[in-house]
């Protein structure tokens, strides 16, 4: 475990030192529960004085407790809830399975308390949400879109909240969530206090914690904050002469792929996107492109095609692809290199998630390498041999050159060294 800030409070080492009500340490001994896990022990002090929070922990560490409880101790020093007003706590979460597992939390260690608690998620009909959130709440547990429905039709407000808990917040960037996100935000009083969790440390989430949180905020890491690549995705790297070599790379690997094989091709420009997806077209193959310049409504109706199994290939930049969830991806294809490690690894992963088993689905990701070489192939292959890849010594000699120039090739496309259309290649 890892803390960073100024005047950090000191971890606790059992329940009482915590600090919590009666009340919850009842709940505390029903639930057998000995001692606090390592997330607990650091984050309640830090959380019960009041500072803002960053905590950097994998799911089964025991955050969700590590931010409810005290919440619960931060409700009761506050004023009661009058009509009209808003919850006192708001927990943001990606997804409707996790909301409902933190009022599972909420429901267990804080049923004897008289705390109030609603979880509002979409999928689902508005009217039992809205009339709890009518009656008064002092939690709220939500997803971002609904919460967003909610604050729209004024079926509640945020001038309340004290308490804001982003749980989650990579995989709410991953799934696109950003806007809504700085929406319900910036309907929240300044002075309140924030505590961000993540499993992961990317620069987006660290810009949130900048955005989000006071500067003096503390932050607490419980294992590594290294970056790793799922080993159950076979990562493969194409060394190719030019751009111009990329199609016809492209095209066989789709060749090697089962026809309908859901299929993401990722493209740095929107220009690009656009190339590639009217050349496959061409070719026959079903595909759709998705970058910044389409409209919410086209962007959903791709998205919705590809998820459906309609339209098997879609090609996107990244920013147009974090509002993607969907399962049973295949392939992806990196037929630009991204710039840093970070959007590789966020690439990648799309392939080879979480089955229904629990385990890993074998996922299986391309990458085209052209010249000349560059900063981020170091920390590819340092990525690859992690994930017990194979690493072509093309690429390691790359590698060994990034930085420093070296290839030639023609011009990238976009300055003139695309050769799209008909059965031309690029």
């Amino acid at each position: 475990m890892a803390v960073k800030g100024e005047n950090v409070p000191k971890p606790v080492t059992n329940f009482v030192e915590a600090s919590v009500p009666e009340f919850i340490l009842k709940e505390i001994e029903k639930a057998g529960f000995t001692e606090p896990t390592a997330i607990q022990a650091q984050g309640w002090p830090m959380a019960l004085s009041g500072r803002d929070m960053v905590g950097i922990a994998q799911t089964g560490s025991g955050k969700t407790l590590a931010f409810l409880l005290p919440a619960m101790v931060h409700i009761v020093a506050q004023p009661e809830l009058k009509p009209g007003d808003g919850p006192i706590v708001l927990v943001c979460a990606p997804t409707r399975e996790l909301a409902l597992q933190i009022l599972e939390e909420c429901d267990r260690f804080g049923r004897s308390s008289g705390v109030k608690t609603t979880c509002v998620y979409g999928g689902v009909p508005k009217h039992k949400q809205a009339r709890d959130l009518r009656a008064g709440v002092e939690i709220c547990i939500c997803t971002p879109g609904r919460m967003i429905d909610m604050l729209e039709q004024r079926i509640t407000n945020l001038r309340r909240v004290t308490y804001l808990v982003l749980d989650e917040a990579d995989r709410m960037l991953d799934m696109g969530f950003e806007p809504q996100m700085r929406s319900i935000v910036g309907q929240i009083r300044p002075d309140r206090q924030t505590l961000l969790w993540s499993a992961t440390w990317p620069r987006e989430v660290q810009a949130l914690a900048r955005d989000f949180l006071q500067p003096n905020y503390i932050q607490v890491n419980i294992g590594s904050m290294e970056l790793h690549a799922n080993k159950s995705i076979k990562q493969e790297v194409r060394i190719l002469n030019s751009d111009y070599d990329k199609f016809d790379a492209l095209l066989q690997v789709l060749d090697s792929l089962e026809r309908d094989a859901r299929t993401i091709i990722f493209c740095e420009t929107k220009r690009n996107c656009e190339r590639v997806s009217e050349d496959l077209r061409r070719k026959g193959f079903q595909a759709k492109a998705i970058h910044g310049d389409k409209s919410q409504s086209e962007r959903d109706y791709v998205i919705e095609q590809f998820r459906s199994g309609r339209t098997p290939i879609m090609i996107a930049t990244d920013v147009a692809s974090r509002g993607l969830d969907v399962k049973d991806i295949r392939a992806v294809v990196n037929y630009e290199m991204c710039k840093d490690i970070e959007s590789y690894i966020h690439r990648i992963g799309r392939t080879g998630r979480k089955n229904q088993e629990g385990g890993y689905a074998k996922g299986y990701a391309v990458t085209f390498i052209t010249p000349p070489p560059s900063k981020v192939l170091k920390d590819l292959v340092k990525i690859m041999r992690e994930a017990e890849q194979v690493v072509p010594p093309e690429l390691e000699d790359m590698a060994m050159r990034g930085g420093r120039g070296g290839g030639g090739g023609r011009p990238r496309y976009g300055r003139g060294g695309y050769r799209g259309g008909g059965g031309r290649r690029y």
